[in-house]
């Protein structure tokens, strides 16, 4: 297998219910098995807070102030790996709608790291096996 860039997944978060883990999670799980090293912020919170991080049938963070969720310490992880080892970004449907989101794929650009949907993503490792 050919080394794959190391893939930072970006997607909505806020407004889906489980803050769209799920989404994320099934993501990370193919590009993974294509062989991309990948960052998912849902890993990370869950690592950082705890698996209750996502309980929310609304996706409001009212729901998890409880844990102790911080959204500036959460953009702050996510983009410090960016800068440090992102060499794409794969994003999730409706990406578009979300300033996280939004915010990481124009910081990519200022770095001059692409970002493609994860079926491109998927489609390239496919192509070049």
């Amino acid at each position: 297998m050919t080394d794959r860039p190391a893939l930072y997944v970006a997607g909505p978060m806020r407004g889906y219910p489980e803050f769209n883990f799920p989404a994320f999670d099934e993501a990370t799980a193919k590009l993974r098995a294509a062989g991309y090293v990948v960052f998912n912020p849902a890993e990370r919170d869950r690592e950082v807070h705890g698996d209750g991080v996502n309980d929310s049938a609304t996706g409001d963070l009212a729901d998890v102030a409880h844990t102790g969720f911080s959204l500036r310490d959460a953009l702050a992880a996510d983009t410090a790996w960016i800068c440090a080892h992102a060499d794409g970004i794969a994003v999730l449907t409706g990406w578009e709608q979300s300033y996280g989101a939004r915010a990481e794929v124009a910081l990519g650009h200022a770095l001059g790291i692409p970002h493609n949907f994860v079926s491109q993503w998927l489609q390239d490792a496919r192509e070049s096996a």
